[in-house]
């Protein structure tokens, strides 16, 4: 996944860049049929995406709105969602997904990365513009950049055989920190709780693949982990196992406008609730993310939860708290952009 950046424009490749892109083979359709590279002479949207991801999320309502849009003058979009973490690889779990976001264009799941590594791609969310030759003729990488990039498939658009179509104007920003004038600041980084690319701070043994109970030094580095009670540290995720005997804390340092977490709710298939304290106290009601409801979040599916919303970037301090045995944790994600308030 990559942070949130200012809006920037998607370079296209002119000459010899250009190449031809490969066919989106090697997955399984999810939804709609599959669609070929070659001899269409229509022009191609490809997004790589993930459904836990929170920048790919931030991106779908504008790649939902350019096929509304310009479906009928011959654009193609294709999702290809390829999974981070091993349960995004599930397919009734993707199909959950492009039914909550509303995707209404034909998705692939490319659980052995098999059109990643054809495409040679290294992030989510990642877009490759085709043109109506086959061949790729931009991409762009990350938030941002929506306005230059629904231009570009317009100009794609344009260049289809006997193409006479009048185009609608580029579609305004979805949200206020899309626009001109939003300001985003550098936040702490994406944060992965398994062992295998996570940054556990607490001082002694960690011990992988297998129950353990911590102690928390008290002071926090910004960005690291420290857990506190019963915990089991997993190459992708951070759990609290079956049989614990006292509350699992996790505590987190960070600066961001809002914090995200990818949560997986007990194999058990019970919801787990998971409370949440910013600054030492019960999270207030002004800060409480979207999927906090009295101070706790209820995790009954696996997906990314909106813990805490703020108005501006700022340093805190959240402890999440559970006793749900097998709930697990596998990446927070930070909001980096805000509305300066208006001049008075």
């Amino acid at each position: 996944m990559t942070q949130p950046q200012d809006p920037q424009q998607a370079q296209p490749p002119e000459g010899e860049q250009a190449v031809p892109a490969p066919e989106l083979s090697g997955g399984e359709w999810l939804q709609g049929e599959p669609v070929s590279i070659k001899g269409s002479g229509q022009p191609l949207l490809v997004d790589f995406w993930d459904y836990t991801c929170m920048n790919c999320i931030r991106t779908l309502p504008y790649v939902a709105e350019w096929h509304r849009r310009y479906e009928q003058h011959g654009l193609r979009v294709v999702g290809v969602h390829t999974p981070e973490f091993s349960f995004a690889r599930n397919e009734d779990h993707v199909r959950r997904a492009i039914e909550s976001f509303e995707i209404p264009y034909p998705v692939v799941l490319d659980s052995e990365f098999a059109i990643w590594k054809a495409y040679e791609n290294q992030y989510w969310p990642a877009k490759y513009f085709v043109g109506a030759d086959g061949l790729i003729r931009a991409s762009h990488v990350g938030e941002g950049g929506y306005g230059e990039s629904e231009a570009f498939l317009q100009a794609l658009i344009g260049e289809q055989e006997g193409f006479s179509g009048e185009l609608p104007g580029v579609m305004e920003p979805v949200r206020p920190d899309d626009a001109a004038g939003a300001v985003c600041y550098r936040v702490t980084p994406e944060l992965y709780c398994g062992y295998a690319r996570g940054l556990v701070g607490n001082v002694g043994a960690i011990a992988p693949d297998r129950p353990m109970t911590y102690s928390d030094p008290g002071k926090h580095v910004e960005g690291t982990l420290y857990l506190e009670g019963d915990w089991m540290i997993a190459s992708e995720s951070l759990a609290r196992p079956f049989g614990a005997q006292q509350p699992s804390r996790l505590h987190l340092a960070y600066m961001a406008v809002d914090v995200n977490l990818v949560l997986h709710p007990p194999l058990s298939g019970e919801g787990a609730k998971v409370r949440v304290l910013l600054d030492g106290a019960p999270i207030e009601a002004a800060a409480a993310g979207d999927d906090v409801v009295d101070g706790a979040v209820t995790v009954d599916v696996p997906r990314m939860y909106n813990l805490v919303k703020g108005d501006d970037a700022d340093r805190h301090e959240l402890t999440l708290e559970t006793e749900a045995d097998g709930v697990a944790a596998f990446a927070f994600t930070f909001g980096s952009c805000v509305v300066p308030a208006p001049a008075e």
